[in-house]
């Protein structure tokens, strides 16, 4: 069993909370965590590349000049791939690179996805999160009190917040929540998502996972949908 502390908005530890390993797989297949991200990072990608190949280049196709008696080396068409300005040979053209994994191989990563979060103490569980109002501000000191970000520093005339160890968070919920998003919308390395959309990719490309208590109850009785 998996003993997790809880605390709230404060940062203060307020309880703890018992997980089994075996809600979420038991163990964790590298293997197939690794097939199920390489294929959604492959069907987010656009495949809109193309490059001109020798019959798509402008330019006439005559002969430079004549082949003897110039001293200079035989040359063809202008647009050979030889020449600036040419074609280019077995350039890239638009493709498709998406491809599907079983459903149940995917469901199955999702859920180890969270739970190497959870064996690896990259874990926060909040026992609340509520945002009364649309304020990045107050996000902002979510994060300072879970010690998630660093303080706002300027560099010359301009003011960043600063990451402490370039750490980023996703934000579990347990459903939508309007007002959580937008207020978190504006910080850099941070996500909120429901426990609805979560996938293997959306989990293991952020360091650190952020749970509501009733979003770690959810995902321990239902499965998450890919």
């Amino acid at each position: 069993m998996l003993s997790l502390k809880v605390v709230n908005m404060e940062g203060q530890e307020v309880g703890t909370v018992e997980v089994n390993p075996a809600d979420f797989g038991g163990e964790v297949n590298r293997q197939l965590l690794h097939d199920v991200v390489l294929m959604q990072l492959a069907n987010r990608r656009a495949g809109t590349h193309s490059t001109l190949r020798r019959g798509e280049v402008a330019g006439s196709t005559k002969k430079i000049f004549r082949q003897k008696g110039t001293g200079r080396a035989r040359a063809g068409s202008k647009r050979t791939n030889k020449r600036v300005g040419g074609g280019t040979t077995k350039g890239p053209k638009p493709r498709d690179y998406e491809y599907h994994m079983p459903k149940k191989a995917v469901r199955i990563a999702t859920r180890m996805a969270i739970l190497s979060k959870l064996t690896d103490d990259e874990t926060i569980i909040l026992d609340s999160l509520s945002m009364p109002e649309v304020k990045t501000k107050s996000v902002q000191k979510l994060l300072n009190n879970l010690k998630l970000r660093g303080k706002r520093e300027v560099v010359g005339e301009v003011q960043y917040d600063r990451r402490i160890d370039g750490l980023s968070c996703l934000v579990g919920l347990a459903g939508p929540d309007e007002a959580t998003w937008r207020s978190a919308r504006n910080i850099p390395g941070v996500s909120v998502l429901p426990i609805q959309e979560f996938n293997a990719l959306t989990i293991m490309r952020q360091k650190r996972l952020v749970l509501t208590r009733e979003a770690l109850e959810a995902l321990r009785s239902t499965k998450v949908e890919a």
